[in-house]
């Protein structure tokens, strides 16, 4: 289902919070606000989204991953500003897989789907919003953690039907598919687009 960015309100949800079939409708607890983007070079998946993140390595990963934390900050402590550029994908992976998997101790499993959705909804703010900065934010509450992508485009995002033999235009239905929740926050200067996973904390 590609990214459609239309400018216009979404097929669900209203101004404030347009959500997913699988998304509350109310305010997320802590007043989260909103983030989005791809996997850039890479052919999307086809069927599981976990295709392309089973191909993703921890250990190999490490090292890159702490030097873009060292570089960028932490974007549990505050929003990480990233220039709109593809490469901002794979820094943004990076920093959500030291965040998940190095500082809150979840399993790999939850790690792989955050990398690939992060991946995800940042490859669509580069491609679709025309920024030159976008936001990286990441929470964690009892049983969820949350990442936003905030960008200054209010043109909002439309779930759109994806063929099978797809190999493109397959962010936000593998944000569907594999976050317990998501959705959209139009904020006075652009929108943060978020996802949430249901997670079991050590």
């Amino acid at each position: 289902m590609p990214l459609a960015y239309d400018g216009g309100p979404m097929r669900k949800g209203g101004a404030r919070g347009a959500y997913s079939s699988g998304t509350a409708p109310g305010a997320a607890p802590g007043g989260h606000d909103g983030g989005m983007a791809g996997l850039e070079g890479m052919e999307q998946p086809r069927g599981d989204g976990r295709a392309t993140a089973s191909r993703w390595s921890p250990t190999v990963e490490d090292e890159r991953a702490l030097k873009a934390l060292e570089l960028f900050g932490n974007p549990t402590e505050q929003e990480v500003p990233l220039p709109s550029r593809p490469e901002s994908a794979a820094t943004a992976r990076r920093l959500v897989q030291m965040v998940v998997l190095r500082q809150w101790g979840l399993n790999a499993r939850t790690t792989e789907d955050a990398v690939l959705l992060v991946s995800e909804l940042v490859g669509n703010a580069v491609r679709h919003t025309g920024a030159r900065v976008f936001g990286l934010r990441l929470r964690h509450r009892r049983g969820w953690i949350r990442v936003e992508v905030r960008d200054p485009s209010r043109g909002l995002p439309c779930l759109m039907p994806v063929q099978e033999m797809d190999i493109s235009g397959r962010g936000l239905f593998l944000v569907d598919k594999l976050a317990d929740r998501w959705g959209v926050d139009l904020l006075p200067r652009g929108k943060t687009t978020w996802f949430e996973m249901r997670v079991t904390d050590r």
